[in-house]
């Protein structure tokens, strides 16, 4: 996925990454299944490569590139968290899930994000998938005309 995305990113004019492949990957490959024994196993995890990261530094080394959409699933702090990586990555837009909830997220047909900009932090209600899909994607609309407008009408 990360060669993919790569690939092809400058070609769009938004990256929505919705999720992370995996934050960690096994370090060290086993060429055959690993035999039970023992009570326990222990894995050595290494970081996989950050996309969202470095699509962001990406464009901003090179002053231009798509619209950077990005996740992050949070159960703590969750707007000081997501305007962090908001600023880490160089993204436009932070969609922030607060992960701990019940009645939203993973295994409910409802949803309450935060939406994380360089103007603030915006939270969309408890509301259906389908409902918070088209207010992100409404966002992502009002920062694409935005980016459009010529820069005197933008200060």
């Amino acid at each position: 996925m990360h060669k993919a995305v790569l690939e092809h990113a400058d070609a769009a004019d938004v990256v929505i990454m919705a999720a992370a492949v995996a934050d960690y990957m096994p370090a060290d490959r086993a060429d055959q299944k690993i035999a039970k024994a023992g009570d326990t196993l222990t894995l050595v995890l290494k970081k996989t490569p950050d996309i969202l990261g470095e699509l962001g530094a990406r464009r901003l080394a090179a002053g231009r590139g798509p619209l950077l959409v990005g996740f992050a699933a949070e159960t703590t702090d969750l707007v000081v968290r997501a305007t962090d990586k908001l600023r880490r990555k160089h993204a436009d837009l932070i969609v922030a899930n607060d992960v701990s909830r019940s009645d939203a997220g993973f295994d409910v047909p409802t949803n309450a994000v935060t939406l994380i900009t360089a103007d603030g932090a915006e939270a969309v209600p408890l509301q259906s998938k389908q409902r918070v899909a088209a207010e992100i994607l409404d966002r992502v609309e009002r920062l694409l005309a935005r980016e459009s407008e010529p820069a005197v009408r933008r200060t």
